[in-house]
Protein backbone atom coordinates (compact mmCIF):
# COMPACT_ATOMS: atom_id res chain seq x y z
CA UNK A 1 0.00 0.00 0.00
CA UNK A 2 1.23 3.46 -0.84
CA UNK A 3 2.38 5.20 2.37
CA UNK A 4 0.06 8.13 1.72
CA UNK A 5 -2.95 5.81 1.65
CA UNK A 6 -1.86 4.16 4.87
CA UNK A 7 -1.63 7.52 6.61
CA UNK A 8 -4.91 8.64 5.08
CA UNK A 9 -6.59 5.51 6.48
CA UNK A 10 -5.03 6.12 9.91
CA UNK A 11 -6.22 9.71 10.00
CA UNK A 12 -9.71 8.76 8.79
CA UNK A 13 -9.90 6.10 11.50
CA UNK A 14 -8.81 8.61 14.12
CA UNK A 15 -11.41 11.10 12.90
CA UNK A 16 -14.11 8.51 13.62
CA UNK A 17 -12.99 8.39 17.27
CA UNK A 18 -12.18 12.03 17.95
CA UNK A 19 -11.69 15.40 16.34
CA UNK A 20 -8.38 15.62 14.47
CA UNK A 21 -5.82 18.13 15.67
CA UNK A 22 -4.89 21.04 13.40
CA UNK A 23 -1.67 19.25 12.45
CA UNK A 24 -3.54 16.03 11.66
CA UNK A 25 -6.09 17.94 9.56
CA UNK A 26 -3.24 19.52 7.63
CA UNK A 27 -1.72 16.09 7.06
CA UNK A 28 -5.12 14.73 6.04
CA UNK A 29 -5.46 17.43 3.37
CA UNK A 30 -1.92 16.78 2.14
CA UNK A 31 -2.73 13.07 1.78
CA UNK A 32 -5.95 13.88 -0.08
CA UNK A 33 -4.05 16.19 -2.44
CA UNK A 34 -1.43 13.51 -3.07
CA UNK A 35 -4.18 10.99 -3.79
CA UNK A 36 -5.89 13.43 -6.16
CA UNK A 37 -2.63 14.04 -8.04
CA UNK A 38 -1.99 10.30 -8.40
CA UNK A 39 -5.55 9.73 -9.67
CA UNK A 40 -5.22 12.53 -12.23
CA UNK A 41 -1.84 11.18 -13.39
CA UNK A 42 -3.24 7.68 -13.86
CA UNK A 43 -6.31 9.02 -15.70
CA UNK A 44 -4.16 11.12 -18.03
CA UNK A 45 -1.87 8.18 -18.79
CA UNK A 46 -4.82 5.86 -19.47
CA UNK A 47 -6.27 8.45 -21.85
CA UNK A 48 -2.92 8.76 -23.62
CA UNK A 49 -2.71 4.99 -23.89
CA UNK A 50 -6.15 4.87 -25.48
CA UNK A 51 -5.25 7.59 -27.97
CA UNK A 52 -1.98 5.83 -28.79
CA UNK A 53 -3.89 2.60 -29.37
CA UNK A 54 -6.52 4.31 -31.53
CA UNK A 55 -3.82 5.96 -33.65
CA UNK A 56 -1.83 2.72 -33.79
CA UNK A 57 1.23 4.43 -32.32
CA UNK A 58 2.79 1.38 -30.69
CA UNK A 59 5.95 3.13 -29.53
CA UNK A 60 3.94 5.82 -27.74
CA UNK A 61 1.62 3.24 -26.21
CA UNK A 62 4.56 1.19 -24.89
CA UNK A 63 6.06 4.33 -23.40
CA UNK A 64 2.78 5.27 -21.72
CA UNK A 65 2.30 1.73 -20.41
CA UNK A 66 5.81 1.85 -18.93
CA UNK A 67 4.92 5.08 -17.18
CA UNK A 68 1.72 3.51 -15.84
CA UNK A 69 3.68 0.54 -14.52
CA UNK A 70 5.99 2.93 -12.67
CA UNK A 71 3.00 4.61 -11.04
CA UNK A 72 1.58 1.25 -9.95
CA UNK A 73 4.95 0.01 -8.66
CA UNK A 74 5.12 3.14 -6.50
CA UNK A 75 1.63 2.29 -5.27
CA UNK A 76 2.55 -1.12 -3.92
Amino acid sequence: MWGVHQRLAELWSLSKQRRLTAEEMSEFRICLDANLNKCWKVAALKNQSLIAHMTKDDDWQHDVCSQLEEVYVDFH
